[in-house]
């Protein structure tokens, strides 16, 4: 441990031995004085410590705010579309429970110093009032109500129906890590059983070919489908809609950049769809940060693997997409080189060359 770690449990172990050492004292001004006098004395000081605490306490809030603010994630705006209302959410939220804490904290400890003991105060006692019973009933209930029903609105919008010129992308868990699918040419996601993954081979079980022991037959929409881990590229202002599964546990797909999450469950798709607003580079010069990425992080324990089970989003334009996606080969023709056009092209080259004339 360092120096400053050293010292900061020196100054707390010393606190708590002073404030023992007054609770000592006062155990023996207590005798002294008389019990009553002594009473009266500290409740004298428990309301002056209160107001102090009050005080103090607020201080500690604005100052953890201002020392931690800025390594959250709210003083940058959200990457996605769909996540400025998550954000518009967010702040209505901290300001309204905000505003609550405050206003009920300060007339807590006032009324705590306000309405101490004193020699000639009689005690009102307030057993039951109607009409504030309703007040402070009515008036959360009506607040929360509405927080819920926004809530729940923004939440079907991400979930429900993307736009039609939505790219449909993929997303399995795997403990650890995620695997990525694209439609090919035709555009349409092959069929898989699970039976047929076999590790980084057929990582989603795939039909590729007929089985008659599973009664299966080969699916031709799979030969083009193409398949990548760890990272995912997606196209700036194209709405993204993912549909998202799981091949063993309950993983969570979570976007925080785009403010956006959803849980991965085995045999139960989930969508949800988002519009990026920034590429990855436009994010490296608005944070300053040349390493920046968008991630994608599990957000449910799913083993002593959780921790490193993360993802990258790739934000480009459609032009770097369009070339990165050419580059891309489908996992059905790196399981079944014979069937790859290219090498068959470059077979009859080789033929052609041997031949003598």
């Amino acid at each position: 441990m360092t120096t400053t770690t050293y010292l900061v449990i020196a100054v707390v172990a010393l606190f708590f031995l002073v404030i023992f050492q007054i609770s000592k004292a006062a155990e023996y001004v207590s005798v002294l004085k008389g019990e009553e006098q002594s009473r009266k004395q500290t409740n004298k000081v428990n309301a002056f410590l209160m107001l102090g605490f009050m005080i103090l306490g607020l201080f500690g809030v604005w100052y953890c705010n201002h020392l931690l603010y800025n390594k959250t994630l709210l003083p940058l705006e959200s990457a996605s579309v769909q996540g400025e209302r998550v954000d518009s959410m967010l702040w209505v939220t901290i300001i309204i429970t905000g505003s609550v804490f405050l206003i009920t904290q300060i007339l807590l400890f006032w009324f705590v110093f306000r309405y101490q003991e004193k020699e000639n105060r009689k005690v009102y006692y307030f057993p039951h009032n109607n009409k504030l019973e309703v007040l402070w009933t009515v008036v959360p209930a009506i607040t929360l109500t509405i927080l819920i029903i926004i809530g729940l609105r923004n939440w079907f919008y991400f979930t429900g129906d993307a736009p039609d010129n939505a790219m449909k992308i993929e997303i399995t868990g795997k403990q650890f890590g995620w695997i990525f699918r694209y439609p090919g040419k035709d555009k349409t996601f092959g069929k898989k059983y699970y039976k047929l993954i076999d590790g980084a081979d057929n990582s989603l079980g795939l039909i590729w070919k007929d089985n008659a022991e599973m009664n299966l037959k080969d699916d031709p929409a799979t030969h083009d489908d193409i398949i990548t881990e760890s990272t995912v590229y997606v196209v700036k202002n194209k709405p993204v809609k993912l549909i998202i599964g799981s091949r063993d546990v309950i993983h969570d797909v979570g976007i925080a950049q785009f403010r956006l999450k959803m849980d991965a469950v085995p045999g139960i798709p989930t969508t949800m769809w988002f519009t990026p607003k920034f590429t990855t580079k436009e994010m490296q010069e608005k944070t300053g940060n040349p390493n920046f990425q968008y991630e994608i992080s599990c957000d449910q324990m799913c083993g002593n693997g959780h921790y490193s089970m993360r993802g990258v989003i790739e934000v480009v334009t459609q032009e770097e997409f369009d070339m990165w996606m050419i580059k891309q080969k489908p996992k059905y023709l790196a399981a079944f080189p014979d069937k790859d056009p290219a090498n068959k092209k470059d077979s009859t080259v080789t033929a052609t060359t041997v031949t003598p004339k």
